[in-house]
């Protein structure tokens, strides 16, 4: 469980105790494996201690980590490497370990700011899906004070997106890993404290009115309850998918940009994908 000292990771942390299972938290501090998953160092020996603390077979892994679009010296390289690799990396490392076990789930936290977000350029993300963080960040020089919110919003797309192809394959779904995504919106957690009290005016009063049809921020407590689901085995046929809790933010904006059909001039692509699928099983 990475980012398991405080909010969501907290949260996680405490409800999977109390049902007797044991958890490898990780974190840079108060936690079983103390390590930075914002730099290669860090996430290899976060890698190595996990795997030598569960003596190579894991079954789950919840990679919960994350920093906030604050200001800062060189802050959206930061969100992206801690974000984007932080997960993406250790999640790779950690693979054999879940698929050990045959029957593994983990759970990637997104955020539903991945597609509320505006002006998130797909280039970014692409850099980030190749690994490439300096070329993602040099793209973003030009955005000045709204880059770290571009950086976070582009880093929970490419952590998504990423999911979302690995969970398909034979490395995953094909051994027994049931991986998903789990976005949710504004949570009452110290990340959202720090985030808030770095806003303007402007900013702060753009933050009050966002959209929350159900009212308020989201509880750690309920989302823990979520990645709970998504570990147990009623997820058992939930692969790849991308669950929004955010007090329906996203269905308030984007209600009709989903579910929408596939166009006719997709099928040929969907047919040779289909064929391919076949072949492969």
């Amino acid at each position: 469980m990475t980012g398991s000292a405080s909010g969501m990771g907290a949260a996680v942390v405490e409800r999977l105790r109390a049902t007797g299972r044991p958890v490898i938290g990780v974190d840079l501090r108060d936690v079983d494996v103390v390590a930075d998953l914002g730099t290669p160092e860090g996430r290899a020996a976060a890698a190595e201690a996990v795997l030598e603390w569960s003596g190579g077979r894991l079954d789950g892994a919840v990679l919960a980590a994350g920093i906030s679009p604050v200001p800062g010296p060189d802050r959206p390289r930061r969100i992206m490497q801690v974000n984007h690799l932080g997960t993406v990396e250790l999640l790779a490392a950690l693979r054999p370990a879940l698929a050990a076990t045959g029957a593994a789930r983990a759970v990637v936290f997104g955020s539903n700011s991945a597609t509320i977000t505006p002006g998130v350029p797909r280039h970014v993300v692409r850099a980030l899906l190749a690994g490439k963080v300096d070329r993602a960040v040099r793209t973003l020089r030009l955005a000045g004070p709204v880059a770290p919110n571009i950086a976070y919003a582009a880093s929970k797309s490419a952590v998504a997106e990423w999911a979302r192809r690995a969970a398909v394959t034979p490395e995953w779904a094909g051994a027994g890993i049931r991986l998903n995504v789990l976005a949710p919106g504004p949570v009452a957690t110290p990340l959202l404290d720090g985030e808030r009290a770095h806003l303007s005016p402007a900013a702060a009063a753009a933050f009050r009115s966002l959209p929350v049809p159900v009212g308020g921020v989201g509880d750690p407590g309920h989302l823990a309850e979520w990645v709970m689901m998504m570990l147990s085995p009623a997820a058992a046929f939930l692969c790849g998918s991308v669950i929004v809790v955010d007090g329906g933010t996203e269905a308030w904006l984007r209600a009709g940009e989903w579910p929408r059909p596939v166009p006719l001039h997709r099928v040929p692509g969907w047919l040779l994908r289909f064929r391919a699928f076949a072949r492969s099983r």
